[in-house]
């Protein structure tokens, strides 16, 4: 008997166990190669996110900075309007603040303004302490003295001397001191004042650090994270010769105060409120001398004093002084002593007002 082939039992098994682990492995490895397509896609992304953040981050950075420039711009604007205002008077505004603060600086600059008001006397006013005034008339024409400051207002009369005369007051010079030496009939011969102003800070946050821009008496000064002070707009002090010889030097003085916190938020509302506006000095002078400390940092005032003296700097290198007609150092070089007008005697008439803005939420 010839024997047949006998199949395996389990071959059928076998065949589908292999059918089963191809389609595992087939399945396995769309797997991987999805993760594998993922982990290429984030990467891809992650390396693009680190080369572009630098630039995403300086983006935003002048975004913020341009806003802050905008932003110091229309204060400026309205403190302008509202310093001409009546006494009382002013409106309120709604400012769009973009990561940014605006707080108050306060007393960071102090101005001392004196002049003779008259031609035929020379007097020289000299704070001995808080409470002393020292008076030296040349000619030995003054009569009587008026020490005015916040809420106060002292007067009294002396005897003419070739000496120093001391007066005693009862005024105090912490915001303002306007002090008016007068002759025989009344007639004004000197006045000096002295005034610490207030300003406006605005603040940004930048990616270095903070952005800050300070805005006080007219004048601006900028500051970049890790950067030094640097002083973009200067105070309004201009000196004209006009067309029939005479001379001008005209200042306006800006003093903001702040009532209560500015703090920020999106959308903030500022009141600005005239104080009143005041005239200092108005009509011919004599022997002008100003003085002006920043408190803000050192840097400041040395700036102010650079801008003022250029062309006296260069009238003095090239020896022509004998002409020159602005400003000059009323001693040392520097400006040191403070300032006064070389007018090589042409008629000067001295101008100056102050603004006063109240800023409030």
């Amino acid at each position: 008997m010839i024997p047949h082939h006998v199949q395996t039992v389990n071959r059928p098994s076998a065949q589908t166990a292999s059918r089963s682990m191809r389609n595992e492995q087939r399945a396995v490895s769309e797997v991987l190669g999805v993760v594998m397509l993922l982990a290429m896609v984030i990467t891809i992304m992650g390396g693009v996110w680190i080369f572009l953040n630098p630039y995403l981050s300086d983006f935003e950075d002048n975004t913020n900075w341009n806003s802050a420039t905008g932003l110091a711009d229309r204060i400026e604007d309205r403190i302008e309007v509202a310093g001409n205002a009546p006494e009382g008077t002013g409106f309120r505004n709604t400012l769009a603040i973009q990561s940014t603060s605006i707080r108050p600086v306060q007393n960071v600059e102090h101005w001392t303004i004196a002049a003779d008001l008259s031609a035929s006397e020379r007097i020289t006013l000299r704070h001995v302490n808080d409470t002393t005034i020292g008076v030296l008339a040349a000619n030995e024409t003054a009569r009587s003295i008026t020490v005015e400051s916040p809420g106060n207002t002292f007067s009294r009369t002396f005897t003419s001397s070739h000496e120093e005369v001391f007066v005693s007051h009862n005024g105090s010079a912490n915001h303002w001191m306007i002090v008016t030496v007068y002759g025989a009939d009344e007639q004004p011969l000197h006045r000096q004042v002295t005034w610490t102003l207030s300003g406006l800070e605005i603040h940004t946050s930048l990616g270095q650090g903070e952005h800050q821009i300070v805005l006080m008496n007219n004048a601006r000064a900028e500051r970049f994270p890790n950067g030094v002070w640097d002083v973009s707009a200067m105070p309004l002090v201009e000196f004209d010769r006009m067309a029939n010889d005479e001379v001008r030097l005209s200042m306006l003085l800006t003093d903001v105060i702040t009532n209560g916190s500015i703090g920020q938020g999106a959308n903030i509302g500022l009141q600005f409120v005239s104080q009143g506006p005041m005239t200092l000095f108005s009509g011919r002078a004599y022997n002008v001398q100003f003085t002006v400390t920043n408190a803000l940092h050192d840097v400041v005032t040395p700036q102010y004093h650079d801008n003022w003296l250029s062309e006296y700097t260069v009238q003095r290198a090239a020896g022509t002084l004998d002409t020159y007609i602005g400003f000059a150092p009323y001693a040392r070089a520097s400006g040191a002593d403070g300032f006064s007008v070389s007018a090589q005697s042409l008629p000067l008439y001295f101008e100056v007002d102050l603004q006063r803005i109240e800023v409030s939420r």
